[in-house]
């Protein structure tokens, strides 16, 4: 409407513009234009189940529009493909996603503390990290401080215990997250992730332990979404580094 109003774009452009915002049908999706504005995050390509054909599309329509584009769960050949049309997009291959940043934004006062049991759980912490930092804000990974060697966490209380809220991810019987919890004032999001052994059930044990915690400020997401949390965190700090602006 700016634009129209100063004359840098046409009636009829504007008109094409505001049509195709809510959501834009490509026949076999529908890609929602209109999320950062509803929901704060913008759309995100989860590739699993997709072909490599239709990311690519997905990816190039919502580039055009300006914005950073992710895209998670991506295997290396549709980066591979992908990068031959768009040689800008990076791809974090721990985290199996592939970013496209065009629009720096101002880091995050407060950077957001993502806690890892053990090496293994790293790639659902890294995919957890990515997706904060394409929107915006800073993180910290702190990794392999699980209860087997808890003494491990306490030289990182400092940095966790300022935090405004924080990310758990662990597997196994899943009691990190209790434990932090327990140390610290702010909101914990817990990752269960599918690590461990038989008894484990792929995640469902290390799932029941963190709903199950004690310590009344663990919030949990589904087993293995780091992407979810990093959103849940990123929107927390957020609301809260802008509430504190408008105190000042």
């Amino acid at each position: 409407m700016e634009q129209v109003k100063n004359g840098k774009l046409g009636v009829a452009d504007a008109v094409e513009k505001l049509r195709q915002l809510p959501f834009e049908d490509i026949g076999f999706a529908c890609i929602d234009h209109h999320r950062q504005l509803r929901c704060g995050l913008p759309e995100v390509i989860f590739c699993p189940g997709k072909t490599t054909e239709q990311i690519i599309q997905i990816f190039q329509r919502l580039a055009e529009r300006g914005g950073n584009v992710l895209a998670t769960r991506a295997e290396p050949a549709v980066f591979e493909a992908l990068s031959k049309k768009i040689p800008q997009a990076h791809y974090e291959p721990l985290a199996r996603a592939i970013t496209l940043e065009q629009k720096k934004s101002e880091p995050s006062k407060h950077a957001i503390p993502i806690i890892t049991a053990g090496t293994a759980d790293l790639p659902v912490a890294s995919e957890a990290k990515v997706t904060a930092e394409i929107m915006g804000q800073r993180t910290e990974l702190i990794s392999d401080v699980g209860v087997a060697g808890l003494h491990r966490l306490f030289g990182h209380l400092p940095k966790i215990q300022n935090a405004n809220c924080l990310i758990v991810v662990a597997g196994m019987e899943g009691a990190l997250a209790s434990v932090v919890g327990g140390l610290v004032s702010c909101p914990v999001i817990a990752v269960p992730t599918s690590i461990g052994y038989g008894a484990s059930f792929n995640g469902v044990a290390a799932l029941l332990t963190m709903l199950n915690s004690c310590a009344a400020n663990v919030s949990v997401v589904n087993i293995d979404a780091g992407f979810s949390a990093g959103v849940v965190a990123t929107l927390i700090n957020q609301k809260i580094e802008s509430a504190e602006s408008g105190l000042k």
